[in-house]
């Protein structure tokens, strides 16, 4: 067979994908051949594993986009020339450079951040191509005139994005606020609910399931709010949502790892990031010296597992400490001991950190005689304007548990403002109520943005 010579990059037709033209990367070192490749979904025809996905065939312009679907014949572990590694869908589809066509093998991947979105690798031109490297479009050169004509009929359609909001009360002020603020903007929001939903694990096909059987492949994004209770199960559908291509607003590793405190503590101070003095023990025998290790009475106790100012513990003296730390132990709880910061004077802030920015900021303020700062424990709030330090530690601290959306909780002590903890799923009433902030519809902009969807303007 006579082989045609072709350049370092070359206009390639995937007719089966129904893209016309794409400008490729001949690379004879790459054995395999990659598509750029957005939203990919598995789903079943035939009872064989197919994909739909979508491609922007023209470096830096989302305003052509091409919906492909193609039969996937493997999933494989792909190492790219920056020496990361990812599981990618391969697919089989016909590919014509100049007069000559045949079938190659395509991995599919999103390649926004490469100078092309295709690549030609050496198994799609063994036997067929030569390759002169000093050479460009041997096969034929295009212009933007040829491309706009070629693409006429795949501009953008814009329509609204499929956001799931996987949490467990509908009713809730926060999950209501979401929802609304999603439908505001044109998405079709959907509720989950956490203890419904039920997985299928399987290589080249998983799937979440609804009640009822329902399959979820469809899902463009998921905003997780996760209770504290079912931490565990949550996460593992957030991994499972991520591992069928939605989008995550916070991942699973980052829920889990704000969840254990004692973990997203220790990540913090790894970073230099001030938090009160702590202990944590296992036994009881330990009692005495990790009073004395955080500076004495008083001091809290706090369980690991608690939530909302639940298993929080003021103990004003030493042999109160004592009681209520052999009390936690003898029950099998984790517990911590901090340092009781009196100057705070029950006061905390709260930060509500979106993608590396405090986007709004309250004081909360505690009931008189209560220490804990906290509004579903009587406790009232206010307007407040942080400090730069304290703005920078919020965003460093959210950093650190890799939330892009989390509740930052900060106090003040005569040493300079300290972490106290990062929530995963900060509510949203009272800082709506006290900032005027819309926060709902910070978090669905953000979502718009890593997803790419722009509501007008294309």
């Amino acid at each position: 067979m006579k082989k045609n010579i072709i350049g370092c990059e070359e206009w390639i037709n995937l007719p089966e994908l129904s893209i016309p033209a794409i400008k490729a990367r001949v690379d004879s070192g790459a054995k395999t051949s990659s598509l750029h490749a957005v939203n990919i979904k598995p789903f079943n025809f035939e009872n064989n594993i197919w994909v739909s996905f979508e491609v922007h065939p023209i470096q830096n312009n989302r305003k052509v986009v091409v919906h492909c679907k193609a039969p996937v014949v493997d999933k494989r572990s792909i190492r790219s020339s920056s020496g990361h590694s990812e599981k990618r869908y391969v697919v089989k589809t016909s590919t014509r450079i100049g007069q000559d066509q045949w079938e190659i093998e395509l991995t599919l991947t999103n390649r926004d951040s490469m100078g092309y979105r295709m690549l030609l690798g050496r198994e799609a031109m063994k036997g067929r191509l030569l390759v002169d490297p000093e050479k460009r479009f041997c096969q034929g050169a295009l212009d933007e005139a040829n491309l706009a004509e070629l693409y006429s009929n795949s501009r953008v359609q814009v329509s609204g994005l499929k956001i799931a909001l996987l949490a467990s009360n509908p009713n809730l002020y926060s999950n209501r606020r979401i929802m609304e603020a999603g439908q505001q903007r044109g998405h079709e929001m959907i509720f989950l609910d956490i203890k419904k939903c039920y997985m299928k694990l399987e290589a080249m096909l998983p799937e979440v399931h609804y009640h009822g059987g329902e399959v979820l492949g469809d899902i463009d994004a998921v905003i997780p709010r996760i209770r504290p209770a079912i931490t565990f199960y949550g996460c593992a559908l957030v991994r499972q949502f991520e591992s069928l291509g939605a989008y995550c607003l916070n991942s699973a590793e980052a829920i889990a790892q704000s969840r254990d405190k004692l973990r997203s503590l220790q990540l913090m101070l790894s970073q230099g990031i001030d938090i009160p003095l702590s202990g944590f023990a296992n036994s009881p025998d330990n009692t005495e010296d990790l009073i004395t290790m955080v500076g004495g009475a008083p001091l809290i106790v706090k369980l690991l597992e608690g939530t909302q100012g639940k298993g929080v513990v003021l103990a004003e003296t030493r042999k109160a400490a004592e009681s209520v730390i052999n009390a936690f132990k003898s029950l099998k709880a984790n517990i911590l001991v901090q340092e009781f910061i009196k100057e705070a004077q029950g006061r905390d802030i709260r930060c509500f950190v979106v993608d590396n920015k405090v986007i709004a900021a309250y004081q909360r303020i505690s009931a008189p005689g209560e220490f804990r700062a906290n509004m579903h424990l009587g406790g009232s709030a206010a307007k407040i304007k942080i400090t730069p330090m304290e703005r920078k530690l919020a965003i460093r601290a959210a950093k650190v548990t890799g939330l892009k959306v989390s509740g930052v909780d900060i106090i003040r002590s005569v040493d300079g403002p300290r972490v106290l903890e990062v929530n995963s799923s900060p509510g949203l009433e009272g800082i709506e109520g006290i900032t005027g902030m819309d926060i709902a519809g910070e978090m669905i902009r953000f979502i718009e943005k890593q997803i790419g969807w722009k509501s007008s303007d294309l």
